[in-house]
This record gives structure tokens, sequence and C-alpha cells, in this order.
């Protein structure tokens, strides 16, 4: 893997949002403890105490659960902008470290029509031919969907990004943050691949291309990314595919 990979800014960066939610969940458990402390501390007035015992009591109590309010709103500030933030966050192909030259294979044409019969792909890892009626959705995969989804995906514009089944926790990391990328209605999807040929750690695809990287390297794949997504010969607007599947 590159060593120069410059991921690492965005694991911290996930660590950190983590790390608030996990701060807004102590005070959160906080608040609910002084509630507890602030409703027993009210009980423990009893009747043959002075009325200015009494007043003392009430001011500890009420001081609680003043501080309990405060404590449950600052949780749940903090939680909430946990959830919010990917809301916020905007993932541009154009942001993405693209400052490499590539080396990329024009693939033969195949043909674009859709079939529900078993096919037998010209390529090992195809890049055009038949393909399902149905693409799936962008994202990261554990399972290997099956070649006619991911050729429909290709044919939308779609970049694969194929790994190895024992990759790195650190790749794969990497990988999830790459398929939140988006350009107009085609996105990313990583699929662990047995295909993958003897001395490449990832195959990256778009309709009719193919790189294959001996390392993962961040600046290839994004270039990659930049050059060929949102290029394949069916493309369909973000506002009707969303997040790509069953078109």
């Amino acid at each position: 893997m590159d060593p120069h990979m410059d991921h690492m800014q965005m694991n911290h960066e996930a660590g950190t949002s983590y790390l608030w939610l996990i701060i807004g969940a102590v005070i959160l458990l906080l608040s609910i403890v002084a509630y507890v402390w602030a409703s027993r501390t009210q009980g423990s007035i009893v009747a043959h105490m002075k009325k200015d015992e009494r007043a003392i009591v009430k001011r500890k109590s009420r001081t609680i659960r003043i501080t309990a309010h405060a404590m449950l709103g600052v949780s749940i500030v903090v939680i909430a902008l946990f959830f919010m933030q990917g809301a916020f966050t905007k993932y541009i192909v154009a942001d993405l470290n693209a400052n490499a030259t590539i080396d990329v294979t024009d693939d033969p044409y195949y043909g674009a029509s859709h079939t529900e019969d078993p096919i037998n792909y010209e390529m090992t890892i195809p890049t055009s031919g038949p393909h399902n009626p149905h693409d799936i959705k962008f994202g990261f995969y554990t399972d290997f969907p099956g070649y006619p989804y991911l050729v429909h995906n290709l044919e939308h514009g779609d970049i694969i990004i194929y790994y190895r089944e024992d990759a790195t926790d650190q790749l794969k990391d990497h990988l999830k943050y790459l398929t939140k990328f988006r350009e107009a209605g085609a996105g990313i999807l990583a699929v662990p691949n047995k295909d993958i040929p003897e001395g490449s750690e990832v195959v990256v695809t778009a309709w009719t291309k193919t790189m294959k990287l001996a390392t993962f390297d961040d600046a290839k794949v994004g270039a990659f990314i930049q050059k060929y997504i949102n290029q394949g010969p069916e493309k369909i607007p973000a506002s009707i595919r969303q997040g790509g599947g069953t078109m």
C-alpha cells in the first residue's frame, strides 16, 4: 500500500467525531444521575426539619436540577451535531488527490444488452457486455454481488474499485471513504474480488476501462475517478438515480 496515502487525516477526523459522540453520551448519563440525585435530595426533607434546614436542602436540590438541565441540553446538542455532520459534508470528486499519471487499458466493447440469463463474460473482470437489468447501490461491499449487476453500474458511469478479500483494515477504511464521492448521477463502489490478478492489490474499472495497481496509490485512483466517473454510455441524473440501484 502506498506509504504516502493521505487518508490518515480522514481516519483521525472520524475518530474525533466518535469521541464527541462518546462525550455526549457521558454527559447525558451524568445528567440522568444528577436528576436522580436532585430527586433524592428533595426527598430527604422530613417533617421535623427546621425551616432554614429545609430551605438549604431545597436550594441544593434546585441547583442540582438546574445543572442536570444544562448537561442534558449540552448532551443533546453534541449528539445531534454528531449525527448531522454527514449532512453538511460534501464529497466532491474534484477535491480528490489526483496528482498522478495513470496507465489505463482501453478494453474491447462487448455490448450493453440487458438479460437475466446466465452470462459468460469475455474478460475475467468485465468492463462491458450483457448485464442484468438492475444495478446496485453505491458503497463499500464485503460480499461479491456478481458481474451482471456490476457491469450495469459501469454502464451508468460508476467506478468500481476491486480489492482483495485479505486487504488491510487501513485500505478498507479508505475505500469506504472513497465510496462517498459522487459526480452527477454516478458513484463509486468498492467490491471484494477473487479474480484480481497476481501482482495487483486493486483493480479499478470504468466502462471499457481498467487500471491495475500493484499497490494502492491514492493519487492514481483519484486521477482515474476524476477522468472516468460519469462517462458511461447511459447517464442517469442524480435526482433520479439517488445512490444507484434498480435502474
